[in-house]
């Protein structure tokens, strides 16, 4: 496709304009180079909370493994990635790539680091553990190109969950909506009895995108969501512009401060009863968690509204740099990481679920299981708002997008503005 060779102009752009703040080949910002001793550096933006536990508790399962493998751990904290996303376009270009790096299955990697020519296929890692029969196959082709496959993914997070108040619903006689007219007229209730039916914390922006494509995937069906983005659906399809048409009315239901609030502030709104729901990835599960709450008793949760049966993923993996020497000891390290054992120590810690389909569900608190459990069964669908279904210069325009319509609500400015991204894309 037209785009991919954009993207790949794009990335080497982008590395031209990193390399030139570097005089070295050696890393100044995520220690010593992998190349030359059999230590594995391991690169992600995990650095606090349940991601910092998770990833320690997959290097102890290494370790335990393979005590006589070194593995440091060089996380890169600040942006929710976007600091260390800059540190390794740098090393990348200046020849000294981590041992592996954390990077979004999906376009993330396909788009960027692969079509960069930056990666080595992992198809023989595959055959010698099975992995085809363990991974799903719609998530096999999201670190897949060309019959190659590219990376192993650790973890996944679902896109396409509205959770709730358990009290505030029970107290308004009201139901988890299935389709987004049921939204409104839930919406409409509970405004009239004083609750802020949506929580919305877009200062990032990205939270109001998931909103709006989970209304497009609604009403476009998993295989016509990704058409969108690949430019063979165009932003003047009718289910396009009443998707946008059903945003701004939602819009009217949020709370008044949102741009002034990140993702979990929207998510206290709930926890405290003063708003009904939040439309968030099941990361917000952890949130509530951690305040103490009771699943299926203080909160609940459901496919949004419209998406049932369908799973948006967005899925953490770890892959295999060209241009280092310590090759055998990484395909040992993504060895443990595609394994049941390493994926159910990681991630009953992160609040993720394993990748694989064949995990231990004693391992998992109740929100886990129901996921992995639709996990196994439904459609996959890669996600926009978190890189997956269209390479970044299309994400970033995408959001800007959304930035303008949350304030503007002009559908017609907005299906526009949605069309040339996806253009500046495909050219």
């Amino acid at each position: 496709m037209k785009r991919k060779s954009f993207y790949v102009l794009f990335v080497a752009l982008l590395l031209i304009v990193l390399g030139a703040c570097s005089n070295s080949s050696s890393s100044d910002d995520g220690g010593e180079s992998s190349n030359g001793d059999g230590k594995i550096e391991l690169f992600s933006w995990w650095t606090a909370g349940g991601e910092a536990d998770g990833l320690d508790a997959l290097i102890e399962q290494f370790k335990e493994e393979h005590p006589d493998i070194e593995v440091e751990n060089a996380a890169v904290a600040g942006g929710a990635g976007t600091n260390a996303k800059a540190v390794l376009a740098n090393r990348m270009q200046g020849g000294d790539p981590p041992s592996t790096f954390q990077v979004h299955g999906g376009d993330e990697l396909l788009a960027g680091w692969v079509a960069a020519d930056k990666m080595q296929p992992l198809n023989d890692l595959y055959e010698e553990n099975n992995w085809s029969e363990v991974f799903p196959q719609e998530l096999i082709d999201m670190v897949s190109k060309d019959d190659n496959i590219y990376a192993v993914p650790v973890d996944i997070h679902r896109g396409n969950v509205v959770f709730f108040n358990s009290k505030v619903f029970e107290d308004n006689g009201i139901e988890a909506p299935t389709t987004w007219d049921e939204f409104l007229d839930v919406a409409d209730q509970l405004e009239s009895s004083g609750v802020t039916p949506l929580a919305l914390g877009d200062k990032n922006v990205w939270p109001a995108t998931m909103i709006f494509e989970n209304i497009l995937l609604a009403n476009l069906g998993a295989d016509d969501f990704d058409k969108l983005w690949d430019g063979e659906i165009g932003f003047d399809d009718e289910r396009v512009v009443q998707s946008a048409e059903t945003f701004k009315e939602v819009l009217n239901y949020v709370n008044d401060d949102h741009s002034a609030r990140a993702w979990q502030d929207a998510s206290q709104l709930v926890s405290d009863g003063e708003a009904a729901m939040n439309i968030m990835g099941d990361w917000a599960n952890g949130y509530y968690l951690s305040q103490d709450l009771k699943p299926n008793e203080d909160y609940g949760w459901a496919a949004t509204p419209g998406s049932e049966g369908t799973f948006m993923v967005i899925t953490d993996t770890f892959g295999l740099p060209k241009d280092i020497n310590n090759e055998d000891q990484v395909k040992e390290f993504l060895t443990v990481l595609g394994s049941k054992e390493g994926q159910d120590a990681f991630n009953p810690m992160k609040g993720s679920i394993p990748a694989r389909t064949d995990t231990d569900l004693s391992n998992y608190g109740e929100y886990a299981t129901d996921t992995i459990k639709d996990f196994k069964d439904a459609s996959l669908v890669a996600s926009l708002a978190h890189g997956s279904a269209a390479p970044e210069q299309v994400v970033t325009q995408v959001n800007q997008a959304v930035n303008i319509f949350v304030t503007q609500k002009d559908v017609d400015q907005f299906t526009t503005s949605l069309q040339d991204a996806v253009d500046a894309g495909t050219e």
